[in-house]
């Protein structure tokens, strides 16, 4: 019996499959998490699927800006809001394009493999706050996290 694969399931894939086609870059660490970073279970609400498949979500924020929190060898482009943020989480994606009016967010994104662990980062900058009525002017971090307990985190092909 063939068991059809859920939206979640084919977003998952797609952005994997995303970060293995452009190349992403292996970390040694992830990006540093000084004292200013502070991670809200609120944004990971707004941000991120609320049931991921695969792994699970953490977003943090960070004072810092972009240019100091993501590795040198991390390409930084100017998005659209609603590509920088895509269209997995709860929030108002009107809200949010309204917000940014027209700005597009720097965003950087890479990726980390260590003998536990694959983690999927997005760096977002500005980043708008839990209300979505203001842009504030640090970095918004966005991990994708997935144990390695199980094979189907280890991330074979994974641009290397």
């Amino acid at each position: 019996m063939i068991l059809k694969k859920s939206p979640r399931v084919w977003a998952a894939v797609a952005g994997l499959g995303a970060a293995a086609v452009l190349g992403w870059t292996s970390l040694a660490a992830a990006p540093s998490q000084a004292a200013a970073t502070a991670c809200d279970p609120a944004f990971a609400r707004l941000f991120t699927p609320s049931r991921p498949v695969l792994g699970r979500y953490e977003v943090c924020t960070d004072a810092r800006p972009l240019a100091d929190v993501a590795p040198p060898d991390w390409t930084v482009e100017a998005l659209e809001a609603a590509d920088a943020f895509g269209g997995a989480g709860a929030y108002d994606h009107a809200a949010l394009a309204r917000l940014y009016g027209g700005r597009r967010p720097r965003v950087a994104r890479g990726w980390t493999e260590s003998a536990d662990r694959f983690e999927a980062v997005t760096l977002i900058s500005p980043y708008p706050n839990a209300t979505i009525t203001t842009l504030e002017p640090g970095t918004l971090i966005i991990r994708w996290i997935c144990d390695h307990g199980g094979g189907e985190c280890k991330m074979i092909n994974a641009g290397r």
